[in-house]
């Protein structure tokens, strides 16, 4: 199946946004190229801009708590794995507390470094990172892929706190919901949510069904408009009945 994910609130998307960065730069630093490397420092960049623009760190510290003294209702409850309970709770309580290990602003030890604020000033002009504007960036990417490696996990490692506990919020959210066989008559879905309290839907399809839904939603409304890529990828509107799945999901 391929899901698309469309958030209700800022806060989601910045998690979203963050977990599809994080999820970048741990691919690309594992390569051997400079080239890829320079994209994990470009994800670096962007992780540090998005992840500075709220007090992101206490709003995961406040979730992971949420989540934890509800997974303790769950104690003796004779349904539920006693094994699997403790380990949900200890990797909580490790990401909670990798977080409050976290000091300072976030990211602020990047911003201090000259050398990658030079670099992330002349990234944002097209062709601004050329060896005849940036030659010390340009011997960098002459070392050693390891070095390399080296370095760049040195600048992600104080920000991995971040990356476990969205990762065990945004694992709860997508597990939180229950799917629903539907179809969009005509390529089009109406559905009114009246105040509903979901943060996130999910939509998926088959890889066969050739459409792109299109999502529009806040916590009254829900509009989905199927559209069918043409030989230039350019979007056309479904006439045909599309069936998909779909998920509400709410912490």
């Amino acid at each position: 199946m391929i899901t698309y994910e469309y958030p209700f609130n800022e806060r989601i998307r910045t998690l979203l946004r963050l977990e599809d960065l994080f999820d970048k730069a741990a691919y690309f630093v594992e390569q051997q190229g400079h080239r890829e490397h320079h994209v994990v420092l470009l994800t670096l960049f962007e992780i540090l801009e998005v992840a500075s623009r709220a007090d992101l760190k206490m709003d995961l510290i406040q979730e992971l708590e949420r989540q934890r003294q509800s997974l303790l209702s769950f104690r003796n409850n004779p349904d539920i794995s006693e094994e699997a309970l403790s380990g949900a709770l200890y990797e909580i309580e490790q990401s909670s507390a990798a977080l409050l290990g976290m000091t300072g602003k976030i990211g602020q030890y990047l911003r201090e470094n000259d050398w990658l604020m030079g670099i992330k000033s002349r990234a944002v002009i097209p062709g601004g990172v050329c060896e005849f504007d940036l030659p010390s960036y340009h011997y960098w990417q002459h070392q050693t892929a390891d070095a390399r490696r080296e370095a760049l996990l040195t600048w992600l490692r104080p920000l991995m706190p971040l990356r476990g506990g969205l990762n065990i919020v945004l694992r709860l959210l997508r597990a939180s919901g229950r799917a629903e066989h539907q179809v969009a008559e005509g390529g089009t879905f109406q559905l009114m949510l009246g105040g509903s309290g979901a943060q996130m839907v999910r939509v998926s399809l088959k890889p066969q069904v050739a459409y792109v839904p299109e999502i529009s939603a806040n916590k009254y409304a829900l509009n989905i408009r199927f559209t069918c890529p043409d030989y230039d990828h350019r979007p056309r509107s479904a006439e045909s009945n599309v069936e998909f799945d779909m998920i509400f999901c709410n912490l």
